[in-house]
């Protein structure tokens, strides 16, 4: 059974730093890209990140360049994203995804629960 599970999440103030994990299992985990997304209340959910399986080819939504750091290690089945001087607009339910290809499509065919980031004072 596919698995993608996210951990790392939490209350940060403005400018703190988070790093999200996200841990594949039952798929080949160097087969696919990896994306992050995420959730704002009230907001439709938005892509922040996407790594393709092998090279590191990366790229980010415009909000979050310079700040944010996608990385996967593919011998370790996990992927991550840091998360650097946070902002209150940061704040939603951040989402793991994966595939369906190796490179980034935009529309990832697997997903995790996804875990709350909430970035407040």
């Amino acid at each position: 059974q596919l698995q993608l599970v996210e951990s790392g999440g939490g209350l940060v103030q403005p400018g703190g730093s988070l790093r999200l994990s996200c841990i594949g299992s039952g798929f080949t985990f160097d087969y696919y890209s990896i994306s992050w997304f995420r959730q704002a209340p009230g907001k439709e959910r938005e892509g922040v990140s996407c790594i393709e399986n092998i090279g590191g080819r990366s790229n980010y939504t415009d909000s979050v360049k310079g700040r944010f750091t996608i990385s996967r290690d593919n011998d370790e089945l996990t992927a991550y994203l840091q998360m650097n001087s946070l902002k209150p607009e940061d704040t939603g339910v951040y989402y793991c995804a994966a595939g369906p290809y190796y490179y980034c499509s935009g529309h990832p065919r697997y997903w995790g629960q996804g875990i709350q980031v909430t970035v407040s004072s």
